[in-house]
């Protein structure tokens, strides 16, 4: 399978006060299209920061990441916002649901940012309510539903638009183990059905097995 992330001696420094701090350290990684990777590390290894990175969500302060064979670092700002949200589904710890609307409209939420026809997404919205479980509870706001259904929705959402790729940042840090392991099952089977190349961060060596590949992370750097 064809590379679809890759990084270039990938830098990142943070500045506090007066010291600069080395998060990432010269990181030269590839991700498989189709695979599924589980990142993981003590806190502070720069995981997450990675994950952003690799998502655009963040610039870095040297070296390059390149998805689908294209440079980030070329991209205008308006092009980085289109490619977060056709190429890249983002699943968070805390879920990031809009509170007062519902299940439909927080998953159609990226559609509607894109600027695309409601309409035409229709039949997609029936599918996915489908494979993440939550056809009966489309009407509900997120404080009706439990922890695992909101993250269920915040699946949904990353998949509305197709993106090639899943990042997905703790995704079950806020979860009971069987809850977590619920929402795990949904990844890997969205990995293994649809084809989507899926990256986590994690700290439960439970859910890192759920992917096919492990990368362990210290000090910002990788670890052979």
């Amino acid at each position: 399978m064809p590379p679809i992330i890759e990084t270039f001696k990938l830098c990142k420094t943070f500045k506090l006060g007066e010291v600069e701090v080395e998060v990432l350290k010269e990181i030269d990684l590839t991700i498989n299209e189709g695979e599924f990777v589980s990142i993981m590390g003590p806190s502070g290894s720069g995981k997450s920061t990675l994950l952003y990175l690799m998502g655009g969500l963040d610039k870095p302060t040297s070296g390059r990441v390149r998805v689908k064979e294209v440079d980030l670092s070329i991209m205008t700002d308006k092009e980085e916002s289109v490619f977060r949200r056709r190429t890249v589904g983002f699943v968070f710890q805390f879920y990031n649901l809009v509170p007062n609307l519902n299940v439909e409209e927080n998953i159609m939420l990226p559609v509607l940012l894109d600027g695309k026809p409601l309409k035409a997404y229709r039949n997609r919205l029936d599918e996915i309510l489908e494979t993440v479980g939550l056809a009966d509870r489309r009407r509900h706001t997120p404080r009706e539903l439990s922890g695992g259904q909101q993250q269920r929705v915040a699946i949904a959402r990353a998949l509305i638009n197709e993106p090639d790729i899943i990042l997905a940042d703790e995704p079950i840090g806020n979860l009971d183990t069987k809850t977590g392991m619920g929402i795990m099952a949904l990844l890997q089977k969205i990995n293994q059905v649809q084809g989507k190349t899926i990256v986590q961060v994690t700290h439960s060596m439970e859910a890192a097995a759920y992917g096919q590949r492990i990368i362990n992370m210290r000090d910002g750097k990788v670890e052979e």
